[in-house]
């Protein structure tokens, strides 16, 4: 399979002189391109610090890290910058929508950042709500929504810029049960149907069953890497049935700008 993400001997080190902190000891890892990765341990494990990494928000201390070839840590802030507003959508926990704007809105956001014009940009963030099952929804605000739903409305802000690489961190950890199984659904459908390669950071080995890997962080390290059972999800058991989400993107982008265009 081909190689997406490469970290060689990554290592964190917070502080210096007696109050360093070494969160990260050596990481090596391989993910492949259309991978569903999650990425578990407790907390001060180094999971965070592996993540912030791993979506270009820091920068490790040594080592190497290869995004579709161009070296991270050899880029500058603003190239960083860059390659996360092209290349890479995130998930929160919090959702972190605006609460007066339209679910709509919330999507087009980071498109009107990237100078998109507004009927282009209202066009696009409709066929993400559209994936995500709210495109009904795009006219209330969200907050009148609820939590599952604005989740939803957050994962297709995160998807309508076309990322290569979707990074969720906790996206189930403020929704009950029933919520979150539609969430891992909906992931778990971008991952197979559009080959989103996605790295999602949990507490809960429930929801790590939607992914095909799973990361174990203690420590600084990783101290086990599986693949679980697979999980058997609703839109498996009906894959002859139309899906929910709109499944045009299979031939979206295979490989990254090389790194003299990101500038």
């Amino acid at each position: 399979m081909e190689d997406f993400i490469i970290l060689k001997n990554v290592h964190k080190t917070y502080g210096k002189g007696e109050g360093a902190f070494e969160a990260l000891k050596g990481i090596d890892l391989r993910i492949n391109k259309g991978e569903f990765v999650a990425l578990m341990g407790p907390s001060g494990s180094g999971k965070s610090s592996l993540a912030n990494i791993l979506g270009t928000l820091d920068v490790g201390t040594s080592g190497e890290y290869l995004f579709c070839d161009i070296d991270v840590f050899k880029l500058t802030q603003n190239q960083r910058a860059l390659l996360r507003r092209n290349y890479i959508g995130f998930i929160f926990q919090g959702f972190n929508l605006l609460a007066r704007t339209t679910a709509l809105e919330n999507v087009e956001l980071p498109l009107m950042y990237r100078g998109i014009k507004k009927a282009e940009r209202e066009a696009i963030a409709l066929n993400a709500l559209e994936k995500v099952g709210l495109k009904q929804w795009a006219t209330h605000t969200s907050a009148k929504l609820s939590g599952g739903q604005q989740q939803r409305v957050a994962i297709a802000r995160a998807i309508a810029s076309e990322p290569l690489f979707l990074l969720a961190d906790e996206p189930t950890g403020n929704l009950d049960t029933k919520r979150s199984v539609e969430i891992m659904e909906i992931l778990q459908d971008l991952n197979q149907n559009l080959g989103i390669t996605i790295l999602m950071v949990t507490h809960e080995p429930d929801m790590a069953q939607y992914a095909n890997r799973e990361l174990h962080c203690l420590d600084g390290r990783l101290i086990n890497d599986e693949s679980p059972i697979a999980h058997i999800s609703q839109s498996e058991n009906n894959q002859n049935n139309n899906s929910t989400y709109d499944k045009e993107g299979e031939d979206s982008k295979n490989t990254l700008s090389t790194a003299g265009e990101i500038q």
